[in-house]
């Protein structure tokens, strides 16, 4: 892979990375804010959903993170390590629990009978999103396992 690529993705992990970080700190407190003052029957419900936000942003920083590492991988062709692999592991470990951690967030407001319809499809499009990447890291995780056996015994035939 061209160094260009990489460079191009490793920037624009780091800008989705900073875009979530100010999302995090400047926009969300304030809808948090804003919603409850639009609905304050609901408004109890500010500060539990906020830390729910809050605690799924840090398996998405940690994905985020490996895929950087796993960019830094391919960079030095060092794809076929278990460095390569591990990072992978991560990132689908971190897209499971994201995933895991909507649903009950969206089983714990469904509870409350809480749960706009509006919140429910952005929370099934964030669970199924994940659920693909989650799906493809394991198939890409697979992979790189076959080729670095494909690698090693080829490597003990020569």
């Amino acid at each position: 892979m061209k160094i260009g690529t990489i460079n191009f993705l490793k920037v624009s992990v780091f800008i989705i990375g900073i875009i979530m970080i100010c999302f995090c700190i400047f926009a969300l407190p304030s809808l948090a804010d804003y919603s409850a003052k639009m609905n304050p029957e609901y408004a109890f419900l500010e500060l539990p959903v906020l830390i729910g936000i809050y605690i799924t942003a840090i398996p998405f920083f940690l994905s985020l993170f490996h895929a950087l590492k796993l960019l830094n991988y391919i960079k030095s062709k060092s794809v076929f390590t278990e460095l390569a692999v591990n990072s992978l592991k991560q990132i689908k470990n971190s897209a499971i629990s994201i995933i895991v951690l909507y649903v009950i967030g969206m089983f714990f407001l469904a509870f409350l009978n809480a749960l706009h319809p509006g919140i429910a499809i952005i929370g099934i499009v964030i669970v199924f999103a994940t659920l693909v990447i989650s799906v493809f890291t394991a198939v890409l995780q697979e992979l790189l396992i076959s080729a670095i056996k494909i690698k090693s015994e080829n490597d003990l035939t020569v």
